[in-house]
Parts: C-alpha cells; sequence; structure tokens
C-alpha cells in the first residue's frame, strides 16, 4: 500500500495519480470522512473505475470511508467496492468481513495517515512533497 491521499473529486484522484506516475510510486487513493454516506458507492466506484483506465501501471489501493454505518458498508460491498473502512462495533465489523470475503473485498478499520486535497491551495505541489516525503521513509 502506497501513501494514502483523500480525494474528494475525480479531479483531485488525476491530481494524485499524476505525481505518483510522475513520481513512479505506489498510492492509496482514500475517499472523504464518511464518503459512502455522501457521495456514494457507486460514485466512488466508477472514480476508481475511471482512475484504473486512465493509469494502468500507477500501483494503487482504494479505500472507501464508511465511517460507522453499517448500511453504508453493506451497501458498499454490494456495489463492488473492494476496500471499504469501516469503525463501527466491533461484531458488526466482524460480520462485514465475513461478506466482504464472499465479494473478494476487504474491510479494515483504520485509514492510513494521509494527505487531504480538499481547499488546498496547489494540491499538486502538495502531493509531490508528500510522495517524495514519504518516499524516503520507505
Amino acid at each position: 500500500m502506497g501513501p494514502a491521499i483523500r480525494v474528494h473529486s475525480l479531479a483531485e484522484a488525476r491530481i494524485a495519480l499524476d505525481v505518483a506516475l510522475a513520481l513512479e510510486r505506489p498510492v492509496t487513493l482514500v475517499s472523504a470522512r464518511g464518503g459512502a454516506g455522501h457521495a456514494g458507492p457507486g460514485w466512488w466506484r466508477a472514480l476508481v473505475a475511471i482512475a484504473r483506465a486512465e493509469y494502468p501501471t500507477v500501483a494503487m489501493t482504494t479505500i472507501l470511508d464508511c465511517d460507522d454505518c453499517a448500511g453504508d458498508a453493506l451497501a458498499s460491498l454490494r456495489e463492488g467496492v473492494e476496500q471499504i473502512c469501516f469503525r463501527g462495533r466491533p461484531d458488526v465489523a466482524e460480520k462485514l468481513r465475513t461478506i466482504a470475503a464472499q465479494c473478494a473485498a476487504e474491510v479494515t478499520s483504520d485509514l492510513p495517515l494521509g494527505l487531504d486535497l480538499r481547499d488546498l491551495r496547489d494540491p499538486h505541489l502538495a502531493c509531490v512533497v508528500w510522495l517524495r516525503e514519504e518516499k524516503l521513509h520507505v
């Protein structure tokens, strides 16, 4: 899994992936906090599909944040989202992991710390600095 970058739009995902491609770095795209409930799993799945089609050589991991909403987590798994973050009750998380395994998906309860591109004046430069800095710590 590469350094995490929180994206709120396809445009932000493209910025992160442009930089990852130029620096030959893996990257983890993370949705907005509670993104499954805000934009929905269909939006995230479409964003990921476009990103993978446009950047086939970039090693990327993608995580849709479901916060503590089990319904959003289930909807995300039904939609075919490959990795979600669920921070609800542990017993519910375990049930979600069982369901996810049947869908070839993964459920995590921790989001990696990362760079949030929302409201940055120069998100491209921020990505360059972030991915270069993270490379020094690998």
